[in-house]
C-alpha cells in the first residue's frame, strides 16, 4: 500500500522543521553568555560582574595560554576561542584556591571540579547549558548552569572521601558549608555557587538533569573516577582520599570467647572438681588412719603423725650429718646471741648512747629528703618505654601542654525548638545552649580570661602562658570553647538578621552551621559571621560539647571550655608563672557561684594538689592509728602479777622505748638513702611505719613475753638470763627480719619506681630495727629488769615496800596453752580446718584471674575533692579521648621520594604507609581506639608547595618569603608550571622550601598554611639543613576508665609496631597518658616476679637459719604462698584493683607473714615432744600469744581508725589490704599452719634435741619438757 501525496508532504515538512530547528539551537551554542569583566561588585569590592555578551567565542590573547593550560589543562578547545579573558581567568584561579588546595591531593577530584568551573567560565559552548537570568546593565548579574546528574554525581563521588589532613576531618566539611556526611553532590555544588561562600561573586544556579531541559543540553562532560589515572600522568587517588581504591575494610579480630566448661567460668569448675578431688582423698586418708589405728591399737597419732619413732630416750639420738651441721649453726648463733645480749645488759649505757650516736647520724640525712609527687616519677622508670618516648617527645617537639579545662552542665531541663525560617524540620536544642545560658558562660570564659595571678611581684595573665598557635602575628589564645563560633563576643552571639515578624538566621543557624563546618571564615546564613576561632583556628565539636548523641550536637548537656596552657622542661620561671596563674584559677572557680551552672573543672597542677591535700588531711587518721597502738603496746607489754605490783609490773616506759626504736629504725633507713638522694615518696611515709610497726613490735613481745615466762636458774645472774633467753630466740628473730630484709631487697630490682622505693626503705629498715631491737632494746630491758625488783614504772625513784611475791603466767598465754591450742589440734577439729582453709584458697586460686587490673584516679582524692566531679563529668560527657602522637624516629630522608612514599597519604603513597595505616585504624575505631585519621605535615605541604596554589610564593628580589595574602607584583610561585614543578619537592627543594610552609599562618587565600597546625612537628636541624624527628597526630577514641585506657595504650602501640615493620623504620606512639599505665601491661608479670622472688629469698634464708631445715622453710613458703594467694581472693571481693599500691602491699604482706609463721615453725622444730600434734601445741601454746599480741592486736585498733580517714585510697588499699594483711596472716599462722605442722611438719632434729635438752636444764623449758 503506497503513501498518499498529503501524508508524504507533511513528514517531510515536519523533518524539514526539526531539522532547521536543530540547526539554528547548534548556531546558537556558538555563541557565549558573557565576556570580561565590568562593574565591580558592591558587597565584594575585590570581585567584579562578567560582561554580557551574546557573540561568538573570542580567540585568548597568548598572555592568557599558560594561565589557562595551569587552570583548564587539555580544554583549549583548539583553537583557543573562548568566551573569557585573562581577567576572567585570574579570577577563576582566586576564587578556586581553598578547592585546589584540599583537593588536589586527589587528581580525578580536581580535574572533575576545574572542568565543572572551567566549562562555566570559558566554554564556547556556554548558551548551550547556561541562561543568563538576570543583567544589569552591561552585567550579568546572575545565571543558570544545566548540569548533568550523572556528571554532578561522578565528581562528588571522586572527592568525597578527600582528607583535610590539618584537621583530621574530610575536605569536604570545610568545601561544602556542612559536615561532609551531611553533604552531597547537589547540595555541594550549590553551595559553591552560592554567594554566601565569600568566594562566588553572584548568583549561579545549578540546575541538575541528564536530558535537556527548556531547550538547554546540560553540561555532561568526560569524568575521571578516583580510583583512574589522567591523560598527564596523574596516578589515581589514594586509599585514603579514595575508598574505592582500598582492599576490602579492615575486620577487627573477633574477641577470645570466655574460658566456658559446662558453661560455666573455667577457673571455677577447675577448682571447684579439685576441691572436690582432695577433700575425697584426705577425708579417705583420715578415715583410712582412724581405721588403721582402731585395729592395731596403736598410738593415736601413729600413722599420720609420726616422726621417725617417739623420742623417749633423748640421749640415745642417732643425728645424721646434716642435723649435726645444722645444730651446730645454730648453737654458734646461740653462743654469740648470748654473749651479745649479756653484753648489752651488762654495759647497757654504751650500747644506748652507740645506739642514739649511729641513730641521730643516720637520721641527719633527712636534711637532705627529697620528697617526690610528681605522678611521672613516681609511677615510671626513668628505663621504661613510655617514659623513654616521653623524654624523647619533649626534647624534640616539647612536652605536651598544660590543661585547664572547664565541663559545664545546668540543672535547668528545659528544651526548646528552632524552626529554621527557609525550610528544614524543626530542631531541639538543650537547655545548655539557651542564649541566656552562653551568655552566662561566656561571662565566665571572659572571666577566666581576666585573671591576674602574681609571681616574683609581677602580673601573670592568660596571654602570658596560653597556647597561641599564630604568634606573634595573632596573639589570641587557644580557647576550645563553643563561644569561639561567636567570636567570644556578646554581640555576635546576639547577631540576628530579622524583621519585625521573622527572625532570619541568628545564634541557632550559625551554631548548626558551625558544628558542621567548624573552619569555615564565613557561614551560609544571612549572619555571614566566621566560624573559626579567634586564634586562628578551627573548634572541633567533639572537643567543646558534651552528652549528645552521635553526631546531634544540638542535643548536648554539657559544654566543655578547654584552655591549653604553654608547657616548659627546663625554664622554672615560666613553669611557675604557670603554676601561679592555675592557682588562681583554682581560687576562681572555687569561689565562683551561679544557680544556673554546674560546673565541673580542673588544671593541670589539680591532681598533684589534691594528693598532697589529702597527705596533709591524712596526717591525723595516722597519727590516731599510731596512738592506739602505741597505748596498746604501751600497756599490753606488761605481766601484772598482782594488783599491788601494778606500777611496778607495768612496761609503759620500755613499750615506749621499744616503739622509739621502731620509729628511730624508719628514720634512720629514711636519712641513709636520703644521704645517697633516692627520694621518698607518700607510699614510703604512709606503709614503712606499718610495716616495721607490725614486724618490729612481734619482735618486742616476743623478747619481753619469753624473759617473763622464763626463770632465772640457781646462781644465774640477770645479764646471764637475759644473754641465755636472747640465744634462743635471738635466731628466731634473724630468721623472720632476715627473711624480710633479703626480700624486700630483691623487690628493689621491680621496674616500678614506687615499688623499687618502697622496697629499698623497708628492707633497710627492718634490718635496723632488727638491730635495735637485739642491742639497744635489749639493755633498756635488762635496766627494765633491775628497776622490776622493786620500784615503780615511770615512777623510777618510788620503790615498792616488800612484800609477798607470785610469779604466774599472763592470761593470754594461758588461754592459748589451755584452751586454743588443745582445741585446734583435736582429732576431729584438725580436718575441718584444712577443709576450710584449702577451700579458701581454691577460691582464691579461681578468682585471681579476675582482679581488675589499674586505679581508678577517683580513688587517690579525698572524698571532698571537687576533681571527683569533673572525673565524672569527664567519663560520662566527653566523646573523645586524648591526642595520640605516632613519632617518626629521626634518620628518614624525606627529601627522598622513596621515604616519603613510606610515610605519606596523598597520590602515589606506599599502601602500608605510615597515614595509611593509621587511616584505617580510625576505620575499626572501636577496636584500634584510633578516632580520626591523621592530620600528615607531610601531605599538606605538598598541596602548599604545588605550582597550580598561591601559597607557596617568595620576593624575586629577596627570595624572602611572600605570603598568600599579600599583593606584589614582585611575588613569584615557589615552583615552575612544569611537569617537573608539578611533581612533589625533592632534594634541596624540599628542604628549601619547608621553613616556609611551617611559618606560614593560615588565611583566606592559603588554608594551607603549616604555622598553626604543624609548627611544632617538625624538628628541623640547625640551619634547616635536614629534617630530624617528626610527629602525625589523632586522637583517641573516649577512653573511660582504666581498662581503657591499657587497651588504648596496647593498640597503639600494636599499631606503631606494625607501621615500623612495614616502613623498616622506628615509628612509636606518645600519649600523655602513657606513661602511668604501662605499668599495667606488665603488671601481672611483675606482681608475680616480685612475690616469687621474695619467696624464694625467704625459702633460702629460712632454710639456712632454721639449721638447713629444707622441710620446714618448704612448710613455711607453703603458708606464705597460700596467704598471698588468698588476698588475691580478698581483693576480688572486696574491688580492690591490682596496681603498684597493692602490690607494694603485696611485697608487705608476703614480709608480714613470715611474722605469723616462721617463729611457730621454728619453735616446732626444736619442740622434743613426742609427736608431731604435741609439738605443734606446744610452739602454738608458745609462740602463739606472743604472735598474736604482738602483730594480730597491736595492728587491729589501728586499722580500724583507718576506716574513718577521708583518703579513698587509705579506705580501699590501707584499711581493706591491711585488715586482710592482718586477718589472713593470723588466721594462717595461728590456726592453719599448726593443724599442718601436726599432718606433715618435719621430723624432729635429733641433734637439735640433745643441745636443747641439756641448755634448758634448770629453765622454765625443763619444766614445760616434763609437763
Amino acid at each position: 500500500m503506497g503513501v498518499s501525496p498529503g501524508r508524504s508532504f507533511l513528514c517531510t515538512l515536519s523533518l524539514i522543521i526539526l531539522l532547521s530547528e536543530g540547526y539554528f539551537r547548534w548556531v546558537e551554542a556558538e555563541h557565549c553568555v558573557w565576556y570580561g569583566e565590568c562593574s565591580e561588585i558592591e558587597k565584594h569590592p575585590d570581585k567584579k560582574y562578567n560582561c554580557n555578551y551574546t557573540g561568538p567565542p573570542i580567540p585568548l590573547p597568548s598572555e592568557g595560554y599558560d594561565l589557562l593550560t595551569e587552570l583548564c589543562p587539555g580544554y583549549d578547545y583548539g583553537n583557543r576561542e573562548l568566551c573569557c579573558n585573562v581577567d576572567q581567568l585570574k579570577t577563576l584561579k582566586s576564587s578556586l584556591q581553598l578547592p585546589l588546595q584540599f583537593l588536589s591531593r586527589c587528581p580525578a577530584c580536581f580535574f572533575n571540579l576545574m572542568n565543572l568551573f572551567c566549562e562555566l567560565t570559558c566554554s564556547p559552548h556556554q548558551s548551550q547549558f547556561m541562561n543568563g537570568t538576570k543583567f544589569n546593565e552591561t552585567n550579568v548579574v546572575e545565571v543558570q548552569y544545566y548540569i548533568g546528574k550523572t556528571f554532578a554525581n561522578a565528581m562528588y563521588n571522586a572527592c568525597q572521601d578527600v582528607e583535610a589532613p590539618s584537621s583530621n576531618m574530610k575536605a569536604l566539611s570545610i568545601l561544602c558549608g556542612k559536615d561532609a556526611k551531611y553533604c552531597n553532590a547537589t547540595n555541594w555544588i550549590q553551595y559553591l555557587f552560592d554567594v554566601s561562600n565569600g568566594q562566588t561573586p553572584f548568583p549561579i544556579i545549578p540546575i541538575f538533569s541528564d536530558v535537556p531541559v527548556s531547550g538547554y543540553t546540560p553540561m555532561n562532560n568526560k569524568t575521571y573516577n578516583c580510583t583512574e589515572g589522567l591523560e598527564d600522568g596523574s596516578g589515581p587517588c589514594s586509599c585514603q582520599d579514595c575508598a574505592k581504591a582500598c582492599g576490602p575494610k579492615p575486620v577487627p579480630p573477633p574477641l577470645p570467647p570466655p574460658w566456658k566448661i559446662f558453661g560455666l567460668d573455667a577457673m571455677t569448675v577447675i577448682m571447684w572438681i579439685s576441691y572436690m578431688a582432695f577433700l575425697l582423698i584426705f577425708i579417705g586418708a583420715v578415715l583410712g588412719a582412724w581405721c588403721y589405728r582402731r585395729s592395731t591399737v596403736m598410738s593415736e597419732y601413729g600413722p599420720i603423725l609420726e616422726s621417725n619413732n617417739p623420742l623417749y630416750d633423748i640421749n640415745n639420738l642417732n643425728a645424721s650429718c646434716c642435723e649435726t651441721c645444722g645444730e651446730r649453726f645454730e648453737n654458734a648463733l646461740r653462743t654469740v646471741f648470748s654473749s651479745w645480749g649479756s653484753f648489752c645488759v651488762r654495759h647497757p649505757f654504751l650500747v644506748i648512747w652507740c645506739s642514739l650516736i649511729l641513730v641521730a647520724a643516720s637520721c641527719g640525712g633527712l636534711v637532705h629528703m627529697r620528697l617526690t609527687t610528681d605522678p611521672v616519677e613516681l609511677w615510671s622508670s626513668p628505663t621504661s618505654q613510655a617514659r623513654q618516648e616521653k623524654d624523647y617527645f619533649d626534647s624534640h617537639f616539647g612536652p605536651f601542654f598544660r590543661t585547664v579545662q572547664l565541663i559545664i552542665t545546668t540543672p535547668l531541663n528545659d528544651t526548646f525548638i528552632y524552626s529554621p525560617y527557609f525550610g528544614g524540620s524543626d530542631v531541639p536544642f538543650g537547655a545548655i545552649l539557651d542564649k541566656g545560658i552562653l551568655h552566662q558562660i561566656l561571662d565566665l570564659q571572659l572571666a577566666i580570661e581576666g585573671i591576674v595571678a602574681t609571681y616574683e611581684g609581677k602580673n601573670v595573665t592568660l596571654k602570658d602562658i596560653c597556647v597561641a598557635p599564630l604568634a606573634p602575628y595573632n596573639n589570641n589564645c587557644t580557647i576550645l570553647s563553643v563561644l569561639n563560633y561567636f567570636q567570644n563576643s556578646h554581640a555576635v552571639l546576639d547577631h540576628s538578621i530579622g524583621d519585625d515578624f521573622y527572625v532570619y538566621a541568628d545564634f541557632h543557624s550559625h551554631f548548626l552551621y558551625c558544628v558542621s563546618a567548624p573552619a569555615s571564615l564565613n557561614d551560609t546564613t544571612l549572619l555571614h559571621d566566621p566560624c573559626l576561632g579567634t586564634f586562628g583556628g578551627p573548634v572541633f565539636p567533639w572537643l567543646a560539647l558534651g552528652g549528645y548523641d552521635e553526631f546531634n550536637y544540638n542535643n548536648a548537656t554539657a559544654l566543655v571550655i578547654t584552655f591549653p596552657l604553654n608547657n616548659y622542661l627546663n625554664d622554672s620561671v615560666r613553669l611557675g608563672k604557670a603554676l601561679e596563674w592555675e592557682k588562681e584559677f583554682i581560687k576562681f572557680m572555687k569561689n565562683f557561684n551561679n544557680p544556673n551552672l554546674t560546673i565541673a573543672f580542673s588544671a593541670e597542677r589539680s591532681v598533684e594538689d589534691e594528693i598532697d591535700r589529702e597527705s596533709d588531711s591524712d596526717i591525723s587518721t595516722i597519727l590516731i592509728s599510731y596512738a592506739i597502738m602505741f597505748i596498746y603496746i604501751s600497756l599490753a607489754l606488761g605481766h601484772i602479777h598482782s594488783f599491788r605490783r601494778v606500777l611496778v609490773d607495768s612496761k609503759i616506759s620500755l613499750g615506749i622505748a621499744g616503739i622509739l626504736i621502731v620509729l628511730s629504725s624508719v628514720c634512720a633507713s629514711l636519712g641513709i638513702f636520703s644521704y645517697a638522694g633516692v627520694p621518698l615518696t607518700l607510699i614510703v611515709i604512709e606503709v614503712i611505719p606499718f610495716l616495721v610497726l607490725a614486724v618490729g613490735v612481734d619482735n618486742i613481745f616476743i623478747i619481753v613475753q619469753t624473759y617473763q615466762r622464763d626463770e632465772r636458774i640457781h646462781q644465774e645472774e640477770l645479764h646471764q638470763q637475759i644473754g641465755r633467753i636472747l640465744g634462743e630466740i635471738a635466731p628466731s628473730l634473724l630468721l623472720s627480719s632476715f627473711s624480710e630484709t633479703v626480700a624486700f631487697f630483691l623487690g628493689a630490682l621491680s621496674n616500678m619506681p614506687a615499688v623499687r622505693t618502697f622496697s629499698l626503705f623497708a628492707g633497710l629498715a627492718v634490718f635496723i630495727d632488727f638491730l635495735l631491737q637485739i642491742s639497744c632494746f635489749v639493755s633498756l630491758l635488762g635496766l627494765d629488769a633491775k628497776r622490776q625488783e622493786n620500784r615503780f614504772d615511770i615512777i623510777c625513784c618510788a620503790k615498792l615496800p616488800e612484800g609477798p611475791e607470785t610469779k604466774t603466767d599472763g592470761l593470754l598465754f594461758r588461754f592459748f596453752k589451755k584452751v586454743y591450742a588443745p582445741f585446734i589440734l583435736k582429732e576431729w577439729v584438725r580436718p575441718i580446718i584444712v577443709a576450710v582453709f584449702v577451700g579458701i584458697l581454691s577460691f582464691s586460686i579461681a578468682v585471681v584471674n579476675k582482679v581488675e587490673v589499674g586505679l581508678d584516679q577517683k580513688l587517690s582524692m579525698p572524698d571532698d575533692s571537687y576533681m571527683l566531679d569533673y572525673f565524672r563529668n569527664l567519663s560520662e560527657y566527653l566523646h573523645t579521648g586524648a591526642p595520640v602522637y605516632f613519632v617518626v624516629d629521626d634518620g628518614l630522608n624525606y627529601s627522598s621520594p622513596n621515604d616519603q612514599n613510606i610515610v605519606c597519604g596523598g597520590v602515589g603513597c606506599n599502601n602500608n604507609s605510615l597515614v595509611q595505616q593509621v587511616y584505617e585504624a580510625s576505620l575499626i575505631s572501636n577496636y584500634s581506639t584510633i578516632a580520626f585519621t591523621p592530620s600528615s605535615w607531610l601531605d599538606d605541604y605538598f598541596d602548599w608547595v604545588k605550582p597550580q596554589s598561591t601559597c607557596c610564593r617568595y620576593y624575586n628580589t629577596t627570595g624572602a618569603f611572600c605570603n598568600a595574602s599579600v599583593v606584589d607584583p614582585s611575588c613569584v610561585r615557589c615552583r615552575p608550571m612544569t611537569p617537573s614543578g608539578k611533581q612533589r619537592p625533592e632534594g634541596k627543594d624540599f628542604m628549601h622550601f619547608l621553613p616556609m610552609f611551617l611559618a606560614d599562618n593560615p588565611n583566606p587565600k592559603c588554608g594551607k598554611g603549616g604555622h598553626a597546625a604543624y609548627a611544632t612537628a617538625v624538628d628541623l636541624y640547625p640551619n634547616n639543613t635536614a629534617i630530624g624527628a617528626t610527629y602525625f597526630m589523632t586522637y583517641h577514641t573516649i577512653l573511660r576508665d582504666s581498662p581503657d585506657f591499657i587497651h588504648g595504650l596496647k593498640m597503639a602501640r600494636n599499631l606503631a609496631d606494625n607501621i615500623s615493620q612495614s616502613i623498616d623504620h622506628k615509628v612509636f606512639a606518645y600519649s600523655v597518658f602513657y606513661v602511668f599505665y604501662e605499668q599495667y601491661l606488665t603488671i601481672a608479670y611483675d606482681t608475680a616476679l616480685n612475690l616469687s622472688v621474695s619467696l624464694a629469698a625467704i625459702f633460702v634464708v629460712t632454710t639456712v637459719l632454721l639449721g638447713f631445715d629444707l622441710w620446714s622453710a618448704v612448710i613455711v613458703c607453703i603458708t606464705i604462698a597460700m596467704i598471698l594467694v588468698n588476698m588475691f581472693g580478698v581483693m576480688w571481693l572486696w574491688n580492690i584493683s591490682l596496681n603498684a599500691v597493692s602490690l607494694v602491699n603485696l611485697v608487705m604482706s608476703c614480709g608480714i607473714s613470715v611474722e605469723f609463721c616462721s617463729h611457730i615453725v621454728r619453735a616446732f622444730s626444736i619442740s622434743v615432744k613426742k609427736n608431731r600434734v604435741e609439738r605443734a601445741e606446744e610452739a602454738l601454746a608458745h609462740m602463739g600469744s606472743s604472735v598474736f599480741s604482738g602483730i594480730t592486736l597491736t595492728k587491729f585498733g589501728g586499722i580500724l581508725i583507718l576506716a574513718l580517714s577521708k583518703s579513698q585510697i587509705f579506705q580501699v588499699f590501707y584499711f581493706r589490704m591491711y585488715l586482710a594483711i592482718v586477718l589472713l596472716g593470723a588466721t594462717h599462722g595461728l590456726i592453719f599452719l599448726p593443724v599442718l605442722l601436726s599432718y606433715i611438719g618435719p621430723s624432729v632434729n635429733k641433734a637439735k634435741v640433745f643441745a636443747a635438752n641439756q641448755n634448758y636444764v634448770g629453765t622454765e623449758r625443763e619444766r614445760l619438757l616434763n609437763y
